[in-house]
């Protein structure tokens, strides 16, 4: 298993180390709900060094990266982040990803821990711009400290006016001493907060720096179990659950990351604007449980008279609502907001309906 330049610093803290995207990481530390709190109230600390960093670059850049992903990077200046996706040509998603305009001419694309070794093959063989392609993830770490508090714990790092870093832009500065840090507005939790990125010769510097900052506020180390009720309580999309290769943004929900406009020719265009104004079969929504139980991944949904209409993409129990909710693909009749489902969570069928998401007002 690979490790992150934090791997002895979580079992030190007492981390509860699994396998993750051939990572040894840890999913919780105090506790799930604790840490969940802990960032909707506080402050908490994310190892996210397991992610995929890859460097566009060169003449040719812009090119590529507006042909592989669905987003609009025109609209871009430097200093701004966008969420997009890569379109696999065949209609499915071969991962979401935020695309960061650096500087004229260099990009860095941030994708998912799983998917690295796929997405770098995918990059390289759609690269018929020329463009410069590096692929930095084994020497850059990202730590994400989210929650109310995670200005008042970052401002002391950083001579950078944080409160100007408005959402989704970001700044390359020095922090906690050491130069060059990339320090985002962005995050996956909905709590706000920040991601750093930076050299893993730096990562214990940083890492320290932030936890002596936030003792103050009785900062928390957080793990991959939070983080998912975290993401999910906002109905983010998790790739591998809710998003895949068979999945296309559309069905996902995912259209306003997807532009249809002449500055954007992207792979599977067409095949995305038939489907946005023919609609589709299915749709990914949210819903809540009515009856008490949890939905999980893989459990089957259905309409009253018991006929199977779709299935559990992702689910818990809301730490913040104290109720079972989840997300998944459900047949266009049933996906109104309002509409009462069924959830066959083992040998019953518990009543749910569908929501909007967020989950949280």
């Amino acid at each position: 298993m690979k490790t992150t330049a934090f791997n002895q610093i979580h079992k030190n803290s007492g981390g509860k180390m699994v396998e993750f995207a051939g990572y040894e990481m840890p999913v919780e530390f105090a506790g799930i709900k604790t840490e969940h709190m802990a960032v909707r109230e506080n402050v908490g600390v994310f190892d996210v060094s397991h992610m995929g960093e890859f460097w566009v670059k060169g003449p040719h850049a812009a090119e590529l990266v507006q042909y592989i992903t669905t987003n609009d990077i025109s609209v871009l200046t430097p200093g701004q982040a966008q969420y997009s996706s890569f379109p696999n040509g065949k209609g499915g998603i071969v991962d979401d990803l935020l695309v960061y305009y650096y500087e004229p001419e260099k990009y860095m694309l941030v994708v998912n821990a799983a998917n690295i070794d796929k997405d770098w093959a995918w990059v390289v063989s759609q690269n018929k711009f020329g463009a410069e392609l590096e692929n930095a993830s084994d020497s850059i770490s990202q730590l994400a400290i989210q929650g109310p508090n995670a200005t008042a714990v970052m401002q002391k790092l950083t001579s950078v006016k944080l409160t100007d870093l408005k959402y989704y832009t970001f700044t390359t500065d020095e922090f906690a001493g050491v130069a060059d840090v990339i320090i985002s507005a962005t995050g996956y939790t909905g709590a706000g907060g920040y991601e750093l990125y930076f050299y893993n010769k730096d990562a214990e510097t940083i890492y320290n720096a932030i936890f002596e900052a936030g003792a103050e506020f009785n900062i928390q180390p957080i793990g991959l179990g939070a983080r998912d009720t975290l993401r999910l309580e906002m109905g983010y999309c998790l790739y591998g659950n809710d998003i895949d290769d068979t999945t296309s943004p559309i069905e996902a929900g995912l259209g306003w990351i997807t532009k249809f406009n002449d500055r954007n020719d992207f792979i599977n265009k067409d095949l995305f604007l038939m489907q946005k104004t023919e609609g589709v079969s299915r749709k990914l929504r949210g819903f809540e449980m009515i009856d008490r139980g949890i939905p999980r991944h893989g459990y089957e949904l259905f309409d009253e008279a018991g006929n199977k209409i779709g299935e559990v993409t992702s689910g818990t129990q809301s730490p913040s609502l104290n109720q079972g909710i989840g997300m998944g693909y459900i047949a266009k009749e049933y996906s109104a907001i309002g509409t009462e489902i069924y959830v066959g969570v083992r040998n019953k069928k518990l009543k749910a309906k569908i929501v909007k998401v967020p989950f949280l007002n």
